[in-house]
């Protein structure tokens, strides 16, 4: 908007300075067609001499560009015989500084030029002053646009707060977190009551989710356990091999179900948020030295070896019992698809403690972790095998129990999954 005024205004002041310079021009010329060459050197000087028009810039020079009348000292070598005006820094006689002028130059016959004009001095320092008030104002403007800016995002930070906090806090597991009542009637009070809604409905979900799943692992934990006795006894009554074989398969079978319905039930406690309350502080080096010790002795019937690399001092409050069986998981996975020496390390950088556990077999490929991270998800390589395919799935829902997540990558050879925690 300001430089449309500058432009407007800059536009109206030499339209001005034009329309005079053309008014002068046109009776010069009407001089010269009515009188001839003597009369318009005549009217020429009388014009600069009696200053009948204040700040008239005129010259009348011969065919060599020499002065004959007017108040320039010689033809401006930067304005053309064209018959275009336009805007030139000269000197006036007896004026000791250039003056802005706009002038145009006019080819008369017998190769005589006239020149005609208007000093816009004055109007181009009004213009300039313009201008600069205008950069002025401009730089107010966005300064007043910036502060107002800040503190309008401010404002709204301020108003956010206490809600990014709450579901900072639920994030977390405290389900019972709610945003502040606000008594303002706005967008954000309206936020505030929308969310605190919608979290007495999570809140209310969850406690049911806990009464359906610890019934159902009573309703179904309590026929399989039933059905494991049944088969013990039957194991030792029976004496013919097949029978006993078939017993025997049915007993493994049933061991199987059992894990799959537990494990299966606490993937959906633990992505439930259900268990931080369990949270006890834990160092998690000890907590590899002893899987290590646990699956040593497993791994070295297969000829194979597990070592530890760990920092000292990650003392983290964990749910320790979960994050156990996921590192077992995944220790059970390496015995069973991996190959060499399998390593568990502990890494503590940024504030996030790193848990991984790598072996040196054939890996995942990139396109395929994604798919092995699902629930029941197997890939084709391991469909042979007495897995369900909850193995990583509880190992990635312990990870987002404690905020973190899981990563699958390459160890070169091999696989490393690694458990991200936050500090």
């Amino acid at each position: 908007m300001l430089f449309a005024v500058r432009t407007m205004v800059r536009g109206q002041v030499y339209a001005g300075a034009a329309a005079s310079a053309e008014v002068l021009r046109q009776d010069l010329l009407t001089v010269r067609q009515d009188s001839g060459d003597a009369a318009l050197a005549d009217a020429v000087a009388r014009r600069v001499t009696r200053n009948l028009t204040p700040g008239t810039v005129l010259l009348l020079a011969d065919a060599a560009g020499r002065p004959v009348a007017g108040n320039l000292s010689a033809w401006p070598p930067n304005v053309a015989l064209d018959g275009h005006a336009g805007a030139v820094d000269l000197y006036r006689v007896g004026r000791p500084l250039p003056e802005a002028m706009w002038v145009r130059a006019t080819a008369l016959p017998g190769g005589r030029r006239l020149l005609t004009g208007s000093v816009v001095e004055g109007e181009r320092r009004a213009v300039q002053v313009l201008e600069a008030a205008m950069l002025f104002a401009l730089s107010l403007a966005v300064a007043f646009a910036a502060l107002a800016s800040w503190l309008a995002a401010r404002m709204i930070v301020l108003r956010l707060e206490t809600t990014v906090a709450t579901l900072g806090a639920v994030r977390d597991g405290d389900l019972s977190r709610r945003v502040p009542a606000d008594a303002t009637g706005d967008a954000f009070a309206d936020l505030a009551a929308s969310v605190n809604a919608m979290l007495d409905r999570v809140e209310a979900l969850v406690v049911e989710l806990k009464i359906a799943t610890d019934g159902l692992a009573h309703d179904l934990k309590s026929p399989l356990t039933r059905l494991r006795a049944a088969l013990e006894r039957a194991a030792v009554a029976v004496t013919e091999p097949a029978a006993q074989d078939a017993v025997d398969r049915a007993l493994a079978e049933g061991e199987r179900l059992l894990a799959l319905v537990e494990t299966a039930l606490r993937i959906t406690r633990a992505e439930a948020g259900i268990g931080t309350e369990s949270f006890t502080p834990v160092d998690l080096g000890v907590e590899l030295e002893e899987i290590a010790e646990i699956y040593g002795p497993v791994a070295e019937d297969v000829g194979r070896a597990i070592r530890v690399v760990a920092v000292a001092g990650a003392v983290l409050p964990v749910h320790r019992e979960l994050l156990g069986q996921a590192l077992g998981n995944l220790v059970d996975n390496a015995l069973k698809y991996g190959a060499g020496t399998i390593t568990l390390a502990l890494t503590a950088a940024g504030g996030v403690v790193t848990v991984s556990v790598a072996d040196q077999g054939a890996g995942i490929a990139p396109q395929d972790r994604e798919a092995a991270l699902r629930r029941f998800g197997r890939l084709d390589s391991a469909r042979s095998g007495t897995g369900a395919g909850l193995g990583l799935s509880l190992v990635a829902a312990v990870a987002r129990l404690h905020g973190g997540g899981v990563r699958l990558g390459d160890a070169a050879p091999g696989l490393v999954v690694a458990i991200d925690l936050p500090v």
